[in-house]
């Protein structure tokens, strides 16, 4: 959940009321917006504030936030409408970006008054958007400039890492794209974004003087805004348009609660399958409202007057109000609003939920473990009353822990596109190497060792939906100077026998087990799982002095065969 800090002082004074740093009060009203004051920093004299609802950027910045407030406080009713002045400049967009960061909003605010809190809490809402909305910018980048500093119209192009330079923000000494991002931290943070690409994205005005290297850096001589700016050019690119777009609305729409006038540009896209668009746009668009369906939803009784009076209250206007219903225009900003349900979310936010009486269910049911369960927790009783200790490991794993240390073949398994950890890569589709890894981490206790888990995998199925199956499998391990064959195989035969399930052994071969000490577990003629003792060449991979014994049971198919 995205966490903003305001000016405090501001705070107060944008919204006209004075809360004496009294969290409890402050609580009282944010409540209207899902939010919570966290923190104040009394040397910065800010406040941090956690907002709950993760749909509704518009509210991540204090313009956005005290907007929205002074509705549900009655300070200020009704939709408020933005109007967007003409056009005022031109972007010309390479058709060679297309299959690197192809779209591009700008818009141009004006008449600006700045102070340095208002300009820190511009830069804060330009990261967070920048690392939540936009996807740590790989779907959208913001950049705000100087635009009295600007000669237009503008060219969003590409160029060569050598052939373009200029002093990033924030440092002193000139740099071609290529530098920027093997030096500059914000080009180390974002520099995967274009790094595979021959040609990278760059933002120039009509005298070819470099404004960005998006989404990297701003040029610090026009990218650098100060409390003399008085004229702004925004400028969102990204890869997904309609985020784009989003994100440039809400930045312009800040400044102009800030006093500015929001003026337009057109982009002209070179590609013939692109039309050329107008941003930012600020109209409204329309859903008809039932009021018999906010009343059931959310179990009220409400005149269509009453909640129309609600919904001026958050923000909404009313269009051709009827008996059962109206036609609700939705502000601009109000991005998240997709279905009449999440204006019914509003109407019961303007009502307060605490007045809501809560009603209790006229159907009575009563609930039970299903017999599925009921067998899982008695596997896993069963276990411990064997003697063994259970462990709880990650699902995710890695290839060389599911084969090159078992000693096993590589076979289709469920992977991460976008891993986070080079160890964690892949769903694991088997449970003894979480096993093995886990003794391996633990060679410190004394011997013996006996430990099991009972745990999911995950394999891959073109039949079903997901492409994927989960199935429980139960897996033990064994480890001492006498671990053996028939000791495993004793262990099994007592918990078949306890689980009231017939089983047989036959002979098998798996390369992560002894030849000639590996059993198959057999249940109604299927194959239900392995055991026996572990290959020294698994116990060198996993560093284990001792010998081991093991066995992995499907306990998804156990429990079929029992129940039928």
């Amino acid at each position: 959940m995205p966490t903003i800090d305001v000016d405090y002082t501001e705070f107060e004074t944008l919204l006209g009321m004075e809360f004496h740093k009294d969290i409890e009060k402050i609580n009282d009203v944010l409540a209207f917006v899902k939010g919570e004051a966290k923190a104040f920093d009394e040397k910065g004299g800010t406040m941090s504030i956690e907002i709950k609802d993760t749909n509704r950027p518009d509210l991540w910045s204090i313009e956005g936030l005290v907007r929205t407030l002074r509705g549900f406080l009655g300070i200020r009713e009704g939709l408020l409408e933005y109007h967007v002045g003409k056009e005022s400049a031109e972007v010309y967009v390479d058709q060679r970006l297309e299959s690197i960061r192809p779209y591009i909003g700008c818009s141009i605010v004006k008449n600006l008054k700045l102070t340095d809190a208002v300009i820190r809490g511009f830069m804060h809402l330009q990261d967070k958007l920048d690392q939540t909305y936009g996807r740590s910018r790989q779907r959208a980048s913001i950049g705000l400039y100087n635009l009295d500093l600007i000669k237009l119209p503008l060219r969003y192009t590409v160029a060569k890492p050598e052939d373009v330079s200029f002093v990033p923000l924030g440092f002193a000494e000139r740099m071609n794209l290529r530098d920027m991002l093997a030096r500059h931290p914000k080009g180390l943070e974002y520099g995967h974004i274009v790094r595979t690409h021959r040609v990278y994205p760059i933002l120039l005005d009509s005298e070819k003087t470099p404004l960005s290297f998006p989404p990297i850096i701003n040029s610090n001589d026009l990218g650098k805004i100060t409390e003399d700016t008085r004229n702004i050019l925004v400028e969102v690119t990204g890869t997904s348009l309609e985020t784009v777009l989003d994100t440039l609305k809400i930045v312009t729409l800040s400044l102009v609660d800030r006093g500015g006038k929001a003026y337009s540009s057109r982009i002209h896209y070179l590609d013939k399958d692109l039309n050329d668009i107008v941003t930012p746009s600020f109209e409204t668009k329309t859903i008809r409202l039932d009021f018999d369906y906010s009343n059931r939803i959310l179990g009220l009784q409400m005149t269509g007057k009453q909640v129309a009076r609600l919904l001026s209250k958050a923000g909404y206007g009313i269009d051709q109000l009827e008996v059962n219903g109206a036609k609700i225009r939705i502000p601009c900003y109000r991005i998240d609003v997709m279905h009449p349900i999440d204006i019914v979310e509003d109407i019961a936010i303007a009502y307060d939920y605490n007045n809501i009486k809560p009603v209790w269910r006229e159907t009575h049911t009563t609930g039970s473990v299903i017999s599925e369960q009921a067998l899982v927790d008695l596997t896993r009783e069963l276990m411990v009353g064997l003697g063994f200790q259970e462990t709880l490991n990650y699902t995710l794993t890695n290839p060389d822990n599911l084969f090159t240390k078992m000693n096993v073949k590589n076979e289709r398994i469920v992977e991460i596109s976008n891993p986070k950890v080079v160890t964690l890569t892949c769903l694991r589709n088997w449970v003894l190497p979480s096993l093995m890894e886990f003794v391996g981490n633990n060679l410190h206790v004394e011997l013996p060792q006996k430990i099991f888990e009972l745990g999911k995998v995950t394999l891959p199925d073109a039949s079903s939906e997901t492409k994927t199956r989960d199935e429980e499998r139960l897996a033990g391990i064994i480890y001492n100077a006498s671990a053996s064959f028939s000791e495993v195989k004793s262990a099994l035969n007592a918990f078949f026998m306890n689980l009231g399930v017939e089983w047989e052994v036959k002979e098998g071969k798996h390369s992560s087990f002894i030849d000639g000490r590996i059993g198959m577990a057999v249940v109604k003629g299927l194959d239900v799982g392995i055991f026996g003792e572990l290959n020294p060449g698994v116990l060198q991979a996993w560093k284990l002095e001792n010998p081991a014994s093991a066995f992995e049971l499907n306990i998804t198919e156990i429990l079929r065969i029992k129940r039928d």
